[in-house]
């Protein structure tokens, strides 16, 4: 009988009686309906118990949901029952989910006719990489009295794990495919400059560049015609992610680590539909990570097992390491997406010569992260002496991070200031403004 629970019904119902017969001290007829009373209830009750068991196999339940979940997006999980009962009953649902949701209300309640089956949907957005373990799928069956129910636990323990956003980079990938960036946030870059890889000669149009008029055929079409050229293919781009303490930082739950994986991931992906090369390395107080950059589509598979793995340590991030490092191992001019965050502007300067050095030998990208807590800290007014003192203080980290931009400028560094929230498609900007005006 451990599967046999009692309803709030059964209680309040039982609670009437007892109320009934406390009257009977006082008057007596009480005392009469409250013994006719129990002796109904109690039937009903033996009644509703008999329904409930008499069918063995009164209820059928299992749990769908894909082999792995993607990290900081909506995942769906799929709970299909079905009723072999001959009435139709009442279904309370309680998915066991794993710790790391930390829901203690996930109830989900429903009715189903006879010999009828429905699909239930729920989803859910975790927010740390690594193994999710989901329990039982437990089905608590009333009948039409509703005063007790059945539980029926249908054994779906699973290990899930969760992965760096696939379903980002997916929509992105497809978005890349049929040169629909735009309709994601992506800006078209204009042309500035053009490489050697010349494709053929097409009618100009406004915004390519004089310099590329071809006047052997402009004469031959009396027409204006230009050269037009293609980016060059096959040039390696390496996401270089900090894993030291300040980017452990959280952002609508996670930490900027984990949008700099998801970011990685994304523009991994979109490099090698560019047929570019893509690679990605780690480090925190020593280079973690290497994986050596390449386009072949199977390569996207290592990527993802490599950022699945990575975790933010407790110490100061050694950039000295990181210099020596992509010195040995990267021998041609590359791009180096380095995802990492400074708050001040003194941070910056300690680790300004190994970017510089960095920068010498190859483009060099570094983005990191606006403190939007702070942002919205800016706008709300000010009420009182208190938050006029705030809000200086604010003002004074937001302008430290412009700063830092400018200091990054002036010696040739690119940098992307973000908001964590839009770190993929400003990074993909970037990438395609460098592609564009043929730095790389």
């Amino acid at each position: 009988m451990k599967s046999l629970y009692l309803n709030n019904r059964f209680f309040i119902a039982l609670g009437i009686i007892i109320f009934l017969c406390m009257l009977g001290f006082a008057y007596r007829i009480f005392f009469g309906i409250a013994q006719v009373s129990l002796l109904v209830f109690a039937v009903v009750v033996a009644i509703d118990i008999l329904l409930l068991y008499r069918y063995k196999n009164g209820m059928q339940g299992n749990r769908e949901m894909a082999e792995k979940l993607s990290n900081g997006d909506e995942n769906l999980i799929k709970l299909y029952l079905e009723n072999h009962y001959p009435f139709t009953i009442h279904a309370r649902i309680i998915d066991e989910l794993p710790l790391q949701f930390q829901l203690r209300n996930h109830d989900i309640r429903t009715h189903l006719a006879t010999g009828t089956g429905k699909t239930l949907t729920y989803q859910v957005r975790p927010v740390k990489r690594g193994e999710y373990h989901f329990g039982a799928l437990n089905v608590f069956v009333s009948s039409i009295f509703g005063l007790a129910s059945r539980r029926f636990r249908f054994a779906q323990d699973k290990m899930v794990p969760v992965y760096p956003s696939y379903i980002q980079m997916r929509q992105y990938e497809l978005m890349a495919i049929s040169n629909r960036l735009t309709e994601l946030g992506i800006k078209k870059i204009r042309r500035i400059g053009h490489n050697r890889e010349f494709e053929q000669v097409k009618e100009y149009v406004s915004g390519d560049d004089i310099r590329t008029v071809n006047w052997k055929a402009t004469a031959r079409k009396n027409s204006l015609m230009v050269n037009h050229y293609q980016d060059e293919k096959s040039q390696a781009v390496y996401s270089v992610i900090d894993k030291g303490r300040v980017m452990k930082m959280p952002f609508e739950g996670l930490s900027l680590l984990d949008y700099a994986i998801n970011a990685s991931l994304v523009i991994s992906n979109i490099a090698i539909l560019k047929e570019d090369k893509a690679g990605i390395i780690t480090f925190s107080s020593a280079v973690g990570t290497m994986l050596a950059a390449s386009k072949v589509h199977s390569h996207m598979q290592a990527i993802l097992e490599t950022l699945y793995n990575q975790k933010t340590g407790f110490q100061e991030s050694n950039f000295d390491s990181l210099y020596v490092q992509i010195k040995r191992q990267i021998k041609g001019r590359s791009l180096i997406l380095l995802y990492t965050n400074f708050e001040t502007l003194t941070s910056l300067e300690r680790q300004l010569p190994y970017l510089r050095s960095i920068a010498h030998h190859h483009v060099l990208v570094v983005i990191f992260f606006e403190n939007t807590e702070l942002k919205e800290l800016l706008e709300k007014p000010a009420s009182d002496t208190e938050e006029i003192y705030l809000k200086t203080i604010a003002e004074k980290f937001a302008f430290e991070k412009k700063q830092i931009v400018k200091e990054l400028q002036k010696y040739g560094i690119h940098a992307v200031l973000t908001a964590p929230q839009n770190l993929t498609v400003n990074t993909i900007n970037k990438y395609l403004e460098l592609k564009a005006r043929g730095l790389l």
